[in-house]
């Protein structure tokens, strides 16, 4: 990931180092999270790993058109932007492919990831449509007030409130019937 990797100091301008450092600082911090969410929304963690180094790999060439108070939003999209593509394309393979997968449980890093009360709630929420689960996900693990979803998913602030309502509603009742 880092840039400047097999060069030293001496060898980039002041300023290229300066942001270089905020770079792998942001990696650093936000990396976690970002796995995380992105493993909630597309059920594998070596693919959730991929969107969230192609949502680094994209922030990294774009670096200096970002403001770097913005980064951490511009890699939210990104990554909930990259897990919707490959859902998609996993969508359109299975289509055209007519490839069934085997029907097999949860991923086996999930374990590691959640404990057993949480799972259910995993489950569950992998049921739910796919607007209202990003919604969900982005307001209850990620943290993000209404705004901050309605700005990463690109929807309208009403429209967070309503699949959220929604998401909860199908949740309570799912998870209200497995009790």
């Amino acid at each position: 990931m880092a840039p400047s990797a097999g060069r030293t100091a001496v060898d980039q301008p002041a300023a290229q180092v300066e942001w270089d450092d905020a770079l792998l600082d942001l990696y650093a911090s936000q990396r976690p999270g970002l796995v995380r969410l992105a493993v909630l929304l597309v059920d594998d963690r070596a693919a959730a790993e991929d969107v969230v180094q192609d949502a680094f790999l994209a922030l990294q060439r774009r670096w200096h058109a970002v403001d770097p108070l913005a980064a951490a939003g511009y890699l939210r999209i990104s990554v909930v932007n990259g897990a919707r593509s490959l859902l998609r394309r996993r969508m359109v393979a299975r289509r055209h492919l007519r490839v069934a997968e085997p029907d097999e449980g949860p991923p086996a890093d999930l374990a590691l990831l959640l404990d057993e009360e949480h799972r259910q709630v995993v489950e569950a929420l992998r049921t739910l449509p796919r607007r209202q689960r990003e919604v969900l996900v982005l307001r209850y693990w990620s943290e993000l007030s209404e705004a901050e979803i309605a700005d990463t998913l690109g929807i309208a602030r009403g429209t967070v409130k309503s699949s959220a309502a929604r998401g909860l509603a199908a949740l309570e009742k799912c998870l209200g019937s497995t009790s």
